[in-house]
């Protein structure tokens, strides 16, 4: 113990490779922290968040793709955000709070989303439900039948002849 207490009293002397050496790791152990802070945010991650999103002047326009200056705006925010370390979906709620609903691809309300996403498959079964029904009911026709009432009997069959001579009569009556 007295050798400790000798040593902080009297300084610990160090030859100038060793003060050298110890500097340098104490440099890298203060900057370490700043090593893990430094995280970029790509293109594709922000594009990822964006094309959930619409653009704000554009209609039917995803965010990831359209070349408006509001539309830059927004993923240079979302970009911010990010490196703040928020989340996606963190980062999407901020944008419906603050913009509506209408920014975003499908609703968040738990009722309009599955509304919204039911609703085309249910139109589409019910379409194809009443195609085949109306396939089925002309395919229960015969292709040959005709009514029987707009057939003419063996009696009233015409013979070239007189069909020839009734639609030449027919034609002169109408000069």
């Amino acid at each position: 113990m007295t050798g400790i207490i000798h040593i902080i009293r009297r300084g610990v002397q160090l030859n100038a490779p060793t003060a050298v050496l110890f500097a340098t790791l104490l440099l890298l152990t203060l900057a370490l922290p700043a090593f893990a802070q430094d995280t970029t945010i790509t293109d594709d991650e922000v594009n990822t968040i964006a094309q959930r999103m619409y653009c704000p002047v554009c209609e039917n326009i995803p965010l990831d793709v359209c070349p408006t200056a509001a539309c830059a705006e927004w993923r240079g925010e979302i970009r911010t955000q990010l490196e703040a370390g928020r989340t996606e979906d963190q980062i999407v709620t901020d944008f419906v709070e603050r913009f509506g609903e209408r920014v975003i691809d499908t609703p968040q309300d738990p009722m309009l989303r599955n509304l919204s996403l039911v609703t085309p498959w249910l139109i589409g079964i019910v379409a194809l439900g009443i195609g085949i029904y109306t396939l089925y009911r002309w395919r229960g026709q015969s292709v040959g039948t005709i009514p029987s009432a707009s057939v003419p009997s063996n009696a009233a069959l015409l013979s070239d002849d007189e069909y020839r001579a009734r639609l030449e009569r027919d034609l002169q009556g109408r000069r």
